[in-house]
């Protein structure tokens, strides 16, 4: 398991005009706690819907879904540490009975859970959800330390990797104050990717759901690679950022609460767009539904400058604002 001090010391060199660490979060779990009822916001009702349009209007107008939640669906493992898309095609094959090869649509129906969710408002958006506690007060600090309004001189970027659709991430991180924290790098222009109308304003740094799916929902591993594809283009929008500055990114730290997050960062140490030298770790939280001992042991060894996992003691997440920002390196940045 990761030492903190050989951590920060990787992450303290300076590096002007240029991102040297790159820090993305899930977003359930990690920042965002789920209570009773959250199938019925705006975005677990969004699944139900897009399903029932797309497909429904090809058999017939049939309305299978109806008001039948995602809980009653799906088993917890089909659904948690997934991400939309494979979420979609799951609720498609219990529902209309369709294989895998229903894959084609998947985008279709994200796009009709993004017009669904667009037309609810925060109330609705928040509904069954909230940030954990200290999540807000740990964001506003990174924010504030290593944050600036002049972004060529800001040597963190901080960005989501989720599963969710990208629009509907935005007006989550909006509707629950996340956005207003002004931790999460902004991005100018689109890159790469669709513009989701109503949210434009709300554009920051990340890779999504929306951004990648593999459509493979018979291969339970998808659930952490399509999330570690969904990494890697993070990543890679963060270089792209930079494209006029010499690109001297170092380091990328995710932080999760789920084995697809540790399993996802792992899984990008092998993958061939991780630019040569860029160090891997991932800050387990278990905040979440899992403990301590399910997310170390699938931490494996660490591989010092190339895998570097930390899993933080039970309880304790980005609300734990010392802990977290000594896990990740940023306590004396």
């Amino acid at each position: 398991m990761m030492v903190y001090g050989l951590l920060s010391a990787l992450l303290l060199v300076p590096t002007s005009n240029s991102f040297s660490t790159l820090i993305t979060f899930d977003v359930d779990g990690t920042l965002v706690s789920s209570s009773p009822g959250w199938e019925e916001g705006a975005h677990g009702r969004a699944f139900a819907h897009a399903v029932d349009t797309i497909l429904g209007a090809r058999e017939d107008g049939k309305q299978l879904i109806g008001k039948r939640t995602i809980p009653e669906l799906l088993e917890k493992h089909e659904f948690h540490g997934s991400t939309d898309g494979l979420i979609l095609l799951r609720l498609a094959r219990k529902a209309f009975g369709l294989d895998s090869d229903a894959a084609y649509t998947v985008h279709e129906m994200m796009n009709e859970m993004y017009d669904f969710v667009s037309k609810c408002d925060d109330d609705e958006v928040a509904k069954g959800i909230a940030p954990l506690p200290g999540v807000l007060s740990t964001l506003q600090t990174l924010a504030t330390r290593y944050g600036d309004s002049d972004t060529t001189q800001q040597r963190v970027a901080f960005g989501l990797v989720t599963g969710n659709v990208e629009g509907i991430a935005r007006r989550k991180m909006k509707a629950l104050s996340i956005y207003d924290t002004g931790v999460l790098t902004p991005l100018p222009q689109p890159l790469g990717g669709r513009e989701w109308g109503g949210v434009e304003h709300l554009r920051f740094l990340g890779g999504f759901g929306s951004d990648y799916c593999s459509g493979d929902i018979e291969n339970p591993e998808r659930n952490y690679l399509d999330r570690g594809e969904q990494l890697s283009i993070c990543v890679e929008r963060c270089i792209d950022m930079r494209k006029s500055h010499e690109h001297t990114l170092e380091r990328v730290v995710h932080v999760g609460d789920a084995p697809a997050d540790i399993l996802a960062a792992k899984a990008y140490v092998d993958h061939p767009t991780r630019p040569d030298g860029l160090c891997v770790s991932v800050v387990g939280v278990a905040t979440g539904s899992y403990s301590v001992k399910e997310l170390q042991d699938l931490c494996g060894e660490t591989v010092p400058g190339k895998w570097e996992p930390v899993v933080l003691k039970e309880g304790q997440g980005v609300g734990n604002e010392e802990v977290f920002l000594e896990a990740c390196g940023l306590s004396k940045f």
